[in-house]
């Protein structure tokens, strides 16, 4: 095997995608922060039983496992950060009003989401801690449709779901819940056939509701369909209610809801939301409520949040990160010095060509030159 090939779905980031890149992680940090929110740096692994607190089986597959030479414990590569955040919120930071945090790191998956998907992603978030109310969701709804703006898609479908629907028709039913993991699977693939298989022997009434959830799609008409069709239980009760708050408070998206969309990881709670571009068949990015997560950290936290993978929004983003670059010729001048250092530090990208490469600029558009005029350095457009 050459020593130069890599895993499957495992790739170098080239210049002009990392240009990329880091142009969309500054403008989004940089938003993140007019919003409020503090910058967390958690580490690439952990031990395992804390990367998986509360994630269900799903994360539990995701994550690389290998074992500690100091300590003989198992260690993961971080799938996913929300649980380390979770983690940094409840045991470190230990505040108790409202905390909001933002990250953006590697993170590692065993399998890769799609045929030509990435195993090694770079995820960015943001996660607000300590308010139970819908203006929390709402508010992490928005900035996630503000950093999807900033990165160039404007044509944003954000589809709304609540992980009370199925809590409530599990607690109802403990025969249902004795096939959580199974049900949970086929819905979030929307595998119906699977799912009439699975509710084949239960209660009619659980039965029909499961089935139903699949088709409950659409705009917001679908939250007043769910109303008639799903049992009236207090639980999907307060879940109907949460979306038809949201759905009419939310702006700069089309909205859809999707009783069905319980794709990514198992911890949420509550309201549920993926935002979905044309052209693309998987969500750019996801999110939801998950109380539950901080009580494994020994402090139960309100908790609702939203994360994207950078890498894939990179790639259909339509932002171009900036190449154009003044070319300096290379000399032992003082004054050239001070003229280039003053350029760089004013934000301006300035090239010295060495000696007899005087063309080689593969990843800039040298659009200006440095030239010498009447003893002053001064910066001109190139011809």
């Amino acid at each position: 095997m050459s020593t130069w090939l890599l895993p499957e779905n495992i790739a170098d980031v080239l210049p002009s995608e990392a240009r990329k890149i880091e142009e969309l992680r500054r403008r989004l940090l940089d938003r993140f922060r007019a919003y409020g929110y503090e910058m967390v740096m958690p580490p690439l692994l952990e031990y395992l039983e804390s990367l998986l607190v509360g994630s269900g089986r799903d994360l539990n597959l995701r994550t690389f496992k290998l074992v500690d030479q100091l300590s003989g414990r198992t260690l993961g590569l971080r799938a996913d950060m929300t649980p380390q955040v979770a983690r940094i919120d409840a045991h470190l930071l230990n505040r108790q009003g409202v905390t909001r945090l933002c990250y953006a790191g590697n993170v590692l998956h065993t399998l890769p989401r799609g045929l030509h998907a990435t195993r090694e992603q770079i995820q960015i978030g943001a996660e607000i801690y300590g308010h139970a109310g819908l203006e929390a969701d709402l508010e992490i709804q928005q900035l996630m449709l503000d950093a999807l703006r900033l990165a160039g898609l404007t044509q944003v479908r954000l589809d709304l779901s609540h992980a009370g629907v199925l809590a409530a028709i599990f607690e109802a039913d403990p025969a249902a819940a004795a096939l959580g993991d199974a049900l949970y699977e086929a819905l979030a693939g929307k595998d119906v056939p699977r799912l009439a298989e699975l509710t084949a022997n239960l209660a009619p009434v659980t039965r029909d509701a499961l089935r139903a959830l699949p088709t409950l799609y659409g705009d917001a008409s679908v939250i007043d369909e769910a109303r008639k069709r799903l049992p009236a239980l207090p639980g999907i009760a307060r879940a109907l209610d949460d979306l038809a708050f949201l759905v009419g408070k939310i702006e700069g998206a089309e909205l859809a809801v999707d009783l069905a969309d319980l794709g990514g990881y198992a911890y949420h709670s509550g309201v549920m939301f993926s935002a979905y571009v044309d052209g693309v068949p998987n969500a750019v990015a996801r999110g939801g409520r998950y109380d539950k997560v901080g009580e494994a950290y020994g402090r139960a936290r309100a908790a609702t949040g939203f994360s994207l993978d950078l890498r894939e929004v990179a790639r259909i983003s339509p932002v171009e990160a900036r190449s154009s670059a003044i070319l300096a010729p290379w000399k032992h001048d003082e004054a050239l010095r001070a003229a280039v250092a003053a350029l760089r530090d004013a934000g301006e990208v300035v090239i010295q060509a060495l000696p007899g490469h005087d063309h080689d600029m593969d990843e800039f558009a040298c659009d200006r030159t440095l030239v010498e005029r009447d003893g002053v350095w001064v910066v001109e457009a190139r011809a």
